[in-house]
């Protein structure tokens, strides 16, 4: 705009079958800073649109006379509208010929902004395009605003749904590239100073920054926000700013809204280089300051779920005991293997036990109900317990009872299964009793493998449990026991999965570690629940 307030340095389309009124229009607009492109007919308009449209420069309004030779003006501002990349163009209708009160209406009708009645007055003219290019403006810039709030609320549900902290920054990293049209980085830093980097999709994954890059941007944040409350904008230059966030190897200012979760702890950072974000307007940063409070706010429960993950994969390999650690049992081999969830968010109750009784080796595979602290509690509760009765009792069907009642009274909401066996090893008489598990599955060296046939109810339910089931091993026979997170998949029958591991267990090399890698190598990548195994063999 100039001085007074008047839109300069726009370009307005002159459509005008008549020469002496094309120059008329055009003297006036040109004295009024616009540019000017004059045609003569509907056709040629649409020409120079299309030619215009193909280069990115369409006209800020058309100036349009009603009376065209090949169509009238009206048919004219009807076909732009009808374009989408041509509607939000302004049109002002005029006429020199006498104008009536449905010319006006028809105008309005097929989408025009104004109607001018010629001859006019060079003011009146100039003040009918700069209202047109101005309303269209606003209309832009609202609809503009729409879409950024939509992509904000859009962004903030994709973000409140992350699973874990890595998911939550790279979400946060798209929706912040979306919001400003730039490539956007963003940071969590967790616990003991883990840095969580999103990067956004535009952004290529070669010459990704270095682990140098990542300490350096720890240390601002640890610097920036060290007693901050609230959303903080600022501008860190190039030289403080590793390179390559942005885009490889390309340094950027970089323009960052930091926030602190509630309780202070946290760090959470977006990141946009300076010039995209200057470029995209100045309700841009405002926006970006509300992404970043609702990915802190996000972040904060995934933070202590991390926490509890910690304390529960801390008990778990406390009280789990390491292979090179379980108890000498003569006459009998046994393997263990224990893999915690892919998933940062999943905290399980899975575990193993290999336990010395009066009348040989009590070995059980459970799994508490649930992912959380308190299932990782539980599974301490229900191994102790298990090592206290017995003691005096190795009947694998009454210890499931007594282990029953101790949830009943002590976890009454909580349920878990467990499989447990008991393994004379001098004779291979093997008592066995299930609580709601995965059957065992014995392998023999004629190269089959049955699961046996032992079921009962689930821990915690109250229900009678069956005597056990009883067989005898053969000094070749391999006996497994696993929890359901090695081979349990949504979509797929737990019958359908079963059979697959026993033909992977039936395919394998002989011996317990060869044993337990292949089905690891088979099923356990990127597991959504813990896996525990168990795999025992009498000796010759």
């Amino acid at each position: 705009m100039d001085v007074n307030g008047k839109q300069t340095g726009t370009t307005v389309l002159v459509v005008d079958d008549v020469a002496d009124s094309r120059y008329a229009l055009a003297a006036v607009l040109s004295r009024a800073g616009h540019r000017v492109v004059q045609v003569a007919t509907g056709h040629e308009a649409l020409t120079e649109i299309d030619t215009r449209l193909r280069k990115g420069n369409l006209p800020d309004v058309a100036l349009i006379d009603v009376n065209l030779p090949d169509m009238s003006g009206f048919e004219l501002c009807r076909r732009l509208k009808e374009r989408p990349r041509m509607a939000g163009l302004p049109v002002v209708h005029c006429s020199a010929v006498a104008v009536i009160p449905g010319d006006r209406c028809q105008a309005l009708d097929e989408g025009a902004e104004a109607f001018l009645a010629m001859p006019a007055e060079p003011e009146a003219i100039e003040a009918a395009v700069r209202a047109a290019v101005r309303a269209a403006r606003l209309r832009a810039d609202g609809q503009a605003q729409v879409r950024r709030l939509t992509m904000l609320s859009e962004t903030i549900v994709t973000i409140q749904a992350a699973r874990s902290l890595q998911e939550l920054a790279d979400a946060a990293a798209d929706g912040t590239a979306r919001l400003i049209g730039s490539p956007a980085a963003v940071f969590v830093l967790g616990q003991d100073d883990e840095l969580y980097r999103g990067l956004s999709r535009d952004r290529t994954l070669i010459a990704l920054p270095d682990e140098s890059a990542h300490r350096t941007v720890a240390g601002l944040l640890r610097r920036l926000t060290r007693g901050q409350a609230g959303v903080q904008l600022t501008t860190v230059p190039a030289p403080l700013w590793p390179a390559g966030f942005f885009r490889p190897g390309v340094q950027h200012d970089a323009r960052l809204a930091l926030v602190v979760t509630q309780d202070g702890r946290a760090p959470v950072c977006l990141a946009a280089p300076t010039r995209g974000l200057r470029r995209a307007g100045p309700e841009a940063e405002a926006l970006l300051a509300r992404l970043a409070q609702a990915t802190a706010l996000a972040a904060e429960p995934l933070l202590m779920y991390q926490v509890e993950r910690h304390v529960a994969l801390t008990l778990q390999h406390s009280f789990l005991p390491l292979p090179h650690r379980l108890p000498e049992l003569p006459g009998m081999d046994v393997v263990v293997r224990y893999v915690p969830a892919s998933r940062e968010t999943e905290i399980g109750g899975d575990f193993y036990a290999v336990l010395r009784t009066g009348d040989g080796a009590l070995a059980a595979v459970g799994d508490v109900v649930g992912h959380s602290l308190e299932a990782a509690t539980v599974m301490v509760e229900i191994r102790h317990a298990l090592r206290a009765y017995c003691i005096e009792e190795s009947d694998p069907a009454v210890l499931a009872e007594r282990l029953d009642r101790m949830l009943q009274v002590y976890h009454p909401d909580v349920t878990a299964t467990v499989c447990l066996a008991l393994i004379d090893p001098g004779t291979g008489r093997t008592r066995i009793a299930n609580a709601g598990h995965i059957p065992p599955l014995i392998i023999r060296d004629t190269g089959s493998a049955d699961y046996t046939k032992v079921n009962g109810p689930l821990l915690g339910v109250g229900l009678p449990h069956p005597p056990p089931t009883e067989l005898f091993l053969e000094p070749s026979d391999r006996l497994l026991m696993v929890t359901d997170g090695l081979i349990e998949n949504r979509g797929i029958d737990l019958e359908v999965s079963m059979e697959h591991l026993r033909a992977a267990a039936t395919g394998s090399l002989p011996g317990l570690d060869a044993l337990c890698d292949t089905l690891l190598a088979c099923f356990g990548h990127e597991r959504e629940d813990d896996i525990a195994m168990l795999a025992l063999q009498l000796k010759n």
